[in-house]
């Protein structure tokens, strides 16, 4: 009797652990925003980048977001994002700030219409072309971003 009560405690506790554990992992994970803001300026607001950040590694708060303004500091940025499993992927922009709602939906439009086959497909090229992996320093701890080639920082193409 006994041991079947010791059974059934552990297995019922099993998944609540899993589960805390997970939440706390979620947790401890910066935003994708955050991992955004922060390269803008530790590369002191350049006139653009593209690189690639693990799902794995952030917190994905800017879901369904495909082409944004976002703020850094004195600068804005047209930002072109889209998830490309088990990456997602940001084009930056310093540009003045527009109104990028239709393009937003456009580029959301097109994703769902070709079923995010061509996304997952890039994904699948990334992890064969990435050739180079700097760190980003976050308030939840380092994250690595990684691209298809070391950008010469600053340069305007």
């Amino acid at each position: 009797m006994l041991f079947g009560k010791l059974i059934t405690f552990k297995v019922s506790n099993f998944p609540c652990t899993l589960l805390q554990s997970r939440s706390l992992a979620i947790l401890n994970k910066p935003t994708s925003s955050e991992v955004l803001t922060c390269y803008i300026q530790q590369c002191k607001e350049p006139p653009w980048t593209s690189y690639f950040v693990k799902y794995s590694s952030v917190k994905d708060d800017q879901w369904g977001d495909s082409h944004y303004n976002w703020k850094v500091g004195q600068s804005n940025y047209h930002i072109l994002r889209t998830g490309c499993f088990p990456y997602i992927k940001y084009h930056c922009t310093k540009r003045d700030e527009e109104d990028l709602r239709l393009e937003d939906y456009f580029f959301r439009f097109i994703k769902v219409l070709n079923l995010g086959i061509p996304c997952l497909a890039y994904g699948i090229a990334a992890m064969m072309l990435i050739k180079h992996v700097e760190v980003v320093q976050t308030s939840k701890g380092p994250v690595n971003i990684y691209f298809l080639y070391e950008e010469d920082k600053g340069s305007q193409f």
